[in-house]
């Protein structure tokens, strides 16, 4: 039974008047997605994520919002590598593991793996988390320096003020689709020179016809739950949603008031803030499972609190 079918509204309408303990009864005592839409906008990972929300008995609903598209001139990768393996470079940020993998493809034949690897090896290497540092191992290499979770600028100065300082320093960061700005500023303002290494960037998708149907059912009312995995994921769906009709974003930000929304991790969050969307559960750790399942522990009571408000 869908929570928006007649049966389950009037349902609903019984447990807020009946107080907290009814609406407590109503609740699983095993997490589960049964009976909701679960809206997705991953793209590299969709059809993973689908059998996920399958597994907790969730109907998926895939609309993935971005590709990643390297960059076509390698002009200023090979330029940085040769950089590296000049001395020029002090400090290495990745912030992705898939942008250490993208160099490394990128910069071939002229730098191999193994030549590669040595000219990262005479930079202090800093690691933004767990992907980065799988990737530098696939090199041969390990960070010197690691963010901990949950592994956003914030931590990631942080750690950089109690683990290396970077006054005169040299810094190369290489991005991961999107400037973080308030990262270049927060080095620069601790003296260090700060060179951005853009190896790819986010692109949308050539086909926007799954998007456009998310659109369509999220301002319907055809979506239980919309789960968000990066932070371009929201500037993405609100463009496309903004370029369809004049106040299309408007009547979406609306539409999420009964829809449950999961963020991935604090930089995503930020993001869905920013398009003044109300975060209802982040996961204990950034990462596409637990976001699934903390969906089916969560959703199911949170959206009949939205649909009670409103």
């Amino acid at each position: 039974m869908r929570l928006r079918s007649p049966d389950a509204i009037e349902a609903l309408r019984l447990a807020v008047h009946s107080g907290p303990s009814y609406v407590l009864s109503m609740a699983h005592e095993t997490p589960t997605l049964d009976g909701l839409t679960v809206l997705s906008f991953e793209s590299r990972r969709a059809v993973e994520i689908a059998e996920l929300i399958r597994r907790y008995g969730g109907e998926p609903m895939s609309a993935p919002a971005l590709r990643e598209v390297a960059l076509a001139d390698n002009r200023d990768a090979l330029e940085y590598v040769a950089d590296l393996e000049a001395g020029k470079v002090d400090v290495v940020v990745l912030m992705t593991g898939v942008g250490l993998r993208s160099l490394a493809k990128s910069v071939e034949p002229q730098w191999p793996a193994d030549r590669l690897a040595a000219a990262l090896r005479r930079t202090t290497l800093v690691a933004r988390g767990p992907k980065p540092v799988a990737a530098l191992r696939e090199l041969g290499l390990q960070p010197d320096v690691t963010v901990p979770e949950p592994n956003t600028w914030h931590e990631l100065l942080a750690t950089i003020d109690e683990r290396l300082p970077v006054q005169g320093k040299r810094v190369a960061i290489q991005e991961y689709g999107i400037t973080n700005r308030e990262l270049i500023d927060g080095l620069t303002a601790r003296g260090a020179t700060v060179r951005r290494v853009r190896i790819y960037e986010w692109a949308l998708p050539e086909d926007l016809s799954p998007l456009r149907k998310a659109i369509a059912a999220l301002i319907d009312g055809k979506v239980d739950v919309a789960l968000f995995t990066s932070a371009t994921q929201v500037y993405h769906l609100f463009h496309v949603a903004e370029n369809e009709s004049p106040g299309s974003g408007e009547v979406l930000q609306k539409a999420f008031a009964k829809v449950v929304v999961g963020s991935i991790g604090p930089v995503c969050s930020e993001a869905l803030r920013e398009h003044r969307l109300a975060v209802d559960f982040t996961p204990p750790h950034p990462k596409m499972g637990p976001l699934v399942g903390e969906a089916a522990r969560v959703a199911a009571m949170r959206l009949q609190s939205k649909l009670a408000a409103g």
